[in-house]
């Protein structure tokens, strides 16, 4: 069963790159990860802890022009939150490695998803509610990111 979730995931990344292949960028040509607590000072201040994003792979896609592939893990400690966020106009597929997480994007209705659930994130989507639902344990996810070269991965909005 969690063979053909990975599959179908994959599948998902798949049509997701393809489907970039018909917009255009003049972003510039390098890309750039960064840790998600680093990204803004307002998750510093923040009571709760903050994700962190480690970037596992990231290739330019040399049959889609201006798009870049970019796979992390985004690490949840106990009771962690993080800011309201958008991931610019990057198609997201996101998978749940460890733990439970609750997640929300404006207009939909909140979702809890456990370990060996995916969803995927339209371009321009708003994520104002990811949280790790345990105070006690972690959670993970895989992440892949089909976006525009040089575009940030994850723009937090503190003000939501």
């Amino acid at each position: 069963m969690m063979g053909m979730r990975i599959a179908g995931g994959l599948l998902a990344v798949a049509a997701l790159t393809a489907a970039t292949a018909c917009s255009t960028s003049d972003q510039p040509a390098h890309a750039k990860a960064t840790t998600a607590a680093a990204a803004s000072p307002a998750a510093m201040s923040s009571t709760r802890p903050t994700e962190t994003l480690k970037p596992l792979l990231q290739q330019a896609l040399p049959n889609v022009k201006g798009k870049t592939f970019t796979s992390a893990i985004v690490d949840f400690p106990p009771d962690a939150r993080a800011l309201p966020h958008r991931h610019g106009q990057a198609f997201v597929y996101a998978y749940v490695l460890e733990g439970t997480l609750r997640s929300q994007l404006e207009g939909k209705p909140v979702r809890t998803y456990h370990q060996g659930d995916n969803w995927v994130e339209p371009p321009g989507a708003h994520h104002v509610l990811t949280e790790n639902t345990s105070p006690t344990t972690r959670a993970k996810l895989l992440v892949v990111f089909v976006s525009n070269t040089g575009d940030k991965l994850k723009i937090d909005d503190p003000a939501s």
